[in-house]
């Protein structure tokens, strides 16, 4: 890892593509998409590389002189472009830290899993210890204990302050990382401003022959960000990475170490406060890990409302940012006329929208059409969102609205909003599952995240995480960047 020092142009030999959601008008003058999601105004200068780029597809290619590489710095930055070196072979200057509570049988497929890595197993409080060194000492790891269980954070952090190698991997005790996932993760950190680099978590369970609960896990776990890359923030598509595995800089944790008050969303805290830190957290499907679900139903429930209790300190660590949704004034006034049955007043706030967008992109090339297909695509977006809260944060109206949809416009709208993005889901997630089970399970799952977050907005009195942001864009300034 010998990165050019330059903050302004893109590591030397680094191979870099598009993002697969970037879209062009104009003849690539303008770009679409981003994290989180954005509207760009190319130079001149840019167009070369760019098509380039385009041609490229998913391989990529290495910019070769000092405006490509400036280019493909501003793509990296904005979200637009991914890294994707090639797989480079061990060894890595890593330490792996396992934070482990009892599971030993767990332990020893996870430690297999690690040969010929340097591990730091944190025994937190299991009460028997003996299963644990027993499994550690079997594969050769280092073993530290809790005498209390303090939770994962303090785990982590624990395993951490014996560190003294470059980079750290955190692995979960019931997660397997597959052949080659460091030698797919680690020339990421190529990139300076990258800190931390996370792998995809996949479910070791088979969607076929199983319970409806097992196709579903293997179809929509929590723990599966996809299969495309991200440069993860908030806002973005991705906007936290689970450190269920996580490879991390080790400088880039010795002023901002895991909150041990968070029990839960202690990962979501870290990437957040990276991220202020001016570091890029990135998100590497290729590289994969596998994780023992809870497939018990209660025990799988239990878990899903568990995640949901970290949502009120969360908010108060990090103000606005756990928005249940974030709705323009705008597509909501439009929305209100559709669902009032005005179609005519919502064509007309529909119109207005695009023409403050219009007004606001002045100079864009094809910015009459450009507004337009972001207002559909903001109306579309927002209309998810609501119904997305409907179903977890706002559960309880969520439920009224189905109760009352036979009878109430309103109510079978919102019903809409709350149904079909999941419909979406099955057509492309299914797995076998039959559309009744999949909604059912679907909606059971944002359920029981949502009773947790309720649960935590009541303990710690505070309604942060329950309370939409509602903007009122394109009024004012001028939007467009231009890498």
């Amino acid at each position: 890892m010998n990165p050019d020092p330059s903050p302004s142009l893109s590591p030397p030999g680094l191979p870099v593509a598009l993002d697969h959601a970037v879209s062009f008008r104009a003849g690539g003058r303008v770009v679409t998409g981003g994290a989180p999601w954005g509207v760009a105004l190319l130079k001149e200068a840019a167009l070369p590389h760019l098509t380039a780029l385009r041609r490229a597809g998913r391989t990529g290619l290495t910019p070769g002189t000092a405006v490509a590489r400036a280019l493909a710095r501003r793509l990296l930055d904005r979200g637009l472009a991914h890294p994707v070196p090639p797989s480079r072979p061990g060894p890595h200057p890593v330490t792996v830290v396992v934070p482990a509570f009892g599971r030993p049988a767990e332990l020893h497929r996870c430690l297999a899993s690690l040969r010929g890595l340097p591990v730091v197993v944190v025994d937190d409080g299991s009460p028997d210890p003996g299963p644990v060194r027993a499994a550690a000492s079997a594969h050769g790891a280092r073993v530290l204990r809790h005498e209390v269980n303090r939770g994962p954070a303090a785990a982590r952090n624990t395993g951490l302050a014996v560190v003294r190698t470059p980079l750290v991997a955190f692995v979960d005790s019931d997660c397997r990382p597959e052949e080659g996932w460091l030698d797919l993760l680690i020339p990421c950190f190529d990139d300076p401003k990258v800190a931390a680099v996370a792998p995809r978590v996949v479910p070791a369970v088979r969607s076929r022959g199983r319970g409806a609960l097992a196709r579903y896990e293997a179809a929509r776990s929590a723990l599966d960000l996809g299969r495309e890359p991200a440069l993860v923030r908030p806002g973005a598509r991705v906007g936290f990475v689970p450190t269920a595995a996580l490879v991390v800089r080790t400088d880039a944790l010795r002023d901002a170490a895991f909150d041990e008050e968070l029990r839960l969303g202690e990962d979501v805290d870290l990437v957040w406060r990276l991220h202020d830190r001016g570091r890029h957290v990135r998100y590497e499907p290729r590289a994969r890990v596998a994780h023992t679900p809870r497939l018990g139903p209660w025990e799988w429930a239990r878990r899903r409302h568990e995640y949901g209790t970290s949502a009120a300190a969360l908010a108060e660590r990090h103000p606005g940012r756990l928005a249940p949704a974030r709705p323009s004034a705008w597509n909501l006034l439009t929305l209100a006329c559709v669902v009032g049955g005005r179609p005519r007043a919502a064509a007309a706030s529909a119109l207005l929208t695009a023409g403050l967008l219009r007004r606001r992109l002045s100079g864009t090339p094809a910015a009459t059409g450009l507004s337009a297909s972001v207002v559909a695509q903001g109306l579309i977006a927002d209309t998810a969102a609501l119904g997305l809260a409907l179903r977890r944060e706002w559960w309880p109206l969520g439920l009224l609205c189905l109760a009352r949809a036979p009878r109430d416009r309103t109510a079978r709208a919102a019903t809409a909003a709350m149904l079909a993005p999941v419909v979406a889901e099955w057509v492309t997630h299914g797995h076998g599952l039959d559309l009744p089970r999949w909604t059912a399970l679907r909606c059971l799952d944002d359920l029981c995240y949502g009773t947790g977050v309720t649960a935590s907005a009541w303990r710690h009195r505070s309604p942060a995480p329950l309370l939409p942001k509602v903007s009122l864009p394109f009024l004012r300034g001028d939007g467009r960047r231009r890498p």
